[in-house]
Parts: structure tokens; C-alpha cells; sequence
């Protein structure tokens, strides 16, 4: 995992912790928006490494690197700490560690869930199909891809990711992103914002920030009708900072 920082370490913290297949670049305009005001940490996850291989192993693990840094560089406190899709799995996950303090979390389409064992299968066979694809560069699977999940900018650094991208990574992210979630153990004062849309698949991230708010009734949920899963993330990505800012204000 590396960690990308930018504007004034003297700013209070914001982590944003990108999801599967993303290139950590998908976060550029949020950054651009937060940089003045805030001091901005982009974890760069195992799996997803552009200069070099690595390997995804968990995200309990990715999970502790993002607390180690918190606590090596940050003194152990964090203003912000959010997360798109796996990538709020691991905020999620990160956010229980009893020696760091979080003010806001933010959860956007996080898989707080486990699925059956014949998804998962698919999940997996799924992914690793995009990835071959994409490492031949096959244009059917870039054209899908600029139209369900990344803007045409990010392409380029997708691609990076791609070839670098190992099968046991993408077995090992369905395995753990998609595995049992105790919604406990978050302290009263931080306040929760859990993010999801409406289309496809999202109706597991309502109910995931249903539990979230049951077990933490300080969470706010924010619906946004006709969006697919990271869809504003992704694709409308100063919007989803106004949402944010507007939480955390």
C-alpha cells in the first residue's frame, strides 16, 4: 500500500479510501476540492499498485495499514475517513480501531454483508474475466467499462491497475469484502454518514446502512435516486464532495 498526500500537513486529516478496480486517481477532483482546506491522504490499496505488483490479501490488513498511518502520521486523530464501496469496507473496518479517533465517517455503497458462496463464485469469475480482458486491452470491455464504473479519464490509470493485478487478489477482496459485519463497537461522537443509490445492486447497500444506523443511531443515511452503485462518486465527483462537505460542516 502507498499513501499519496496532498496540501498543508497542519490542515486537519481527510483519508479517502478508493473501491475494487479503482485506480486510486478516481478521488483527483475531490482532492482538488478538499486540498485548500483539508490535508488529503489517498491510500493506494494491495492489489492496485500501478509501479509495482502487490497483493490484496484482506481487509482486515489493508484495514491495519490504513490505521498504522493514522497513527504513525497523524497523531492517531482523523477529521475525515471515507470510503467507496470495499474501499468503505475498510474505512468501516479501520473506524472500530479503539487507538485512533475518527470524527466522520463516510460509507458510500459499502459491502457491510456476507453473500452466499455460488455469488461469490461468480463474483470472482466475473472479475477475473474484466481483468484478462483489460490486460488485452479488448475494446468491448474498456467501452463497459468507461460506462459503468469509471469516467474515460481514469481509463488510463485503470489499465495500470489492471496489469499488475494478480487472480488471488480479486479471490481474496470477494472473500473478505463480502464476509460477515458487526455493525458495533463505533464510539457515540462519531458521526456516520452512509451514501447509496437506488439502481442495480444497491438495495444491499440500503440495507447495509439500515443495520449501520440500528447499531448507530447518530448515522445519517443519503439516498440518491437513479444512481447505480459509486455512480456519484464516480462520475459526479464534485457533487459528492458538496454532499460530504455538507455533512461534515
Amino acid at each position: 500500500m502507498f499513501f499519496h498526500t496532498f496540501g498543508d500537513k497542519e490542515n486537519k486529516a481527510v483519508i479517502l479510501v478508493h473501491g475494487v478496480l479503482c485506480p486510486w486517481q478516481i478521488w483527483t477532483d475531490v482532492i482538488e476540492k478538499f486540498k485548500e482546506k483539508y490535508y488529503v491522504i489517498v491510500p493506494e490499496l494491495d492489489g492496485h499498485t500501478q509501479s509495482e505488483q502487490s497483493t490484496f490479501k484482506s481487509v482486515d490488513d489493508e484495514a491495519a495499514k490504513v490505521t498504522e498511518y493514522i497513527r504513525n502520521e497523524l497523531g492517531g486523530t482523523v477529521f475525515l475517513l471515507a470510503g467507496l464501496s470495499m474501499g468503505g469496507r475498510i474505512a468501516a473496518t479501520a473506524a472500530k480501531s479503539k487507538d485512533i479517533k475518527i470524527d466522520n465517517l463516510v460509507l458510500d455503497g459499502a459491502p457491510l454483508t456476507n453473500i452466499n458462496g455460488l455469488m461469490k463464485v461468480v463474483f470472482k469469475k466475473n472479475y477475473k474475466v474484466i481483468i484478462a480482458k483489460s490486460k488485452a486491452r479488448d475494446p468491448k470491455i474498456l467501452e463497459s467499462a468507461k460506462k459503468d464504473f469509471l469516467p474515460e479519464k481514469m481509463i488510463p490509470y485503470y489499465l495500470n491497475v489492471a496489469d499488475n493485478m494478480e487472480e488471488q487478489s480479486i479471490v481474496n477482496m470477494i472473500d473478505t469484502a463480502f464476509s460477515d459485519f458487526d455493525f458495533s463497537g463505533y464510539p457515540d461522537e462519531m458521526r456516520i454518514l452512509f451514501m447509496h443509490g437506488t439502481k442495480g445492486n444497491e438495495q444491499v447497500s440500503r440495507k447495509c446502512a439500515l443495520k449501520m444506523k440500528k447499531a448507530n443511531p447518530q448515522t445519517e443515511i443519503r439516498c440518491f435516486e437513479g444512481f447505480a452503485h459509486a455512480e456519484l462518486a464516480c462520475f459526479k465527483p464534485e457533487q459528492w464532495a458538496d454532499e460530504v462537505e455538507r455533512f461534515i460542516s
